[in-house]
């Protein structure tokens, strides 16, 4: 098996990531204990919203599995897992709004949201094919500038994820200070619940940090590898 000291540098992003998980999921499981005063569930927030914004040509469905809630802007579909959907906790409304938030993102043209879309294919083939690359570059490196050629090649597909990863940023927390200020406006959550919300939505952001910061280590790390083998 093949190994580089370079790796060690993926530990802090390892360490943030596990906790960012674990601090999600604690989070989540709190928050979703607790119903809201009047007892909307994220459906019902959803529809709330988007009624209430003017918007009419979005759906809001039921999605299998837990935190897999998402916008869909090519269906035009707001999908909910099972615990938000049905549920009138103030994760639910937290998260529901979350997801009318990217809504407004689409209808308003928001230009954050459609280059991480336009970027999507590229963070796709990046993360799987550039470490690759990267990898085949150091085996072959008997094989010159060949092998540097593979390498090059493989950082910049790489530094397509990198991209992906950082305008991922702007867009869900623009997105999450829609959800709160939509949430504290039409008043669907009362008083102290807003700091559940708050709470529910910043547990979230630091996953999207964390894989970030993560992504950048892999690229650092890449970099040193193939300065390595030149």
């Amino acid at each position: 098996m093949f190994f580089h000291w370079s790796y060690l540098i993926l530990i802090p992003g390892t360490l943030l990531t596990l906790w960012a998980q674990s601090n999600i999921k604690g989070t989540y499981r709190r928050y979703s204990q607790i119903n809201s005063s009047l007892g909307m569930t994220g459906s019902e927030v959803a529809r709330t919203i988007l009624g209430k914004m003017g918007v009419n040509d979005v759906t809001v469905e039921p999605v299998a599995g837990q935190l897999t809630d998402h916008y869909d802007p090519s269906a035009k579909a707001v999908r909910l897992s099972e615990g938000i959907h049905n549920s009138s906790s103030l994760a639910a409304a937290a998260v529901a709004a979350h997801e009318c938030g990217h809504v407004l993102q689409d209808v308003e043209d928001y230009k954050f949201m459609n280059f991480r879309a336009a970027l999507v294919p590229a963070a796709n083939i990046g993360s799987n094919l550039g470490p690759m690359l990267v990898m085949a570059g150091i085996f072959l490196s008997t094989m010159g500038s060949f092998s540097t050629l593979i390498m090059n090649a493989g950082i910049i597909l790489f530094s397509g994820v990198i991209a992906f990863h950082v305008v991922t940023l702007p867009v869900e927390f623009d997105a999450s200070r829609r959800a709160l200020k939509i949430i504290d406006d039409l008043g669907i959550l009362q008083g102290e619940e807003n700091k559940g919300a708050k709470a529910v939505l910043q547990a979230a952001a630091w996953t999207y940090m964390a894989t970030a910061f993560y992504a950048l280590l892999q690229l650092v790390q890449l970099l040193l590898m193939s300065q390595r083998r030149r």
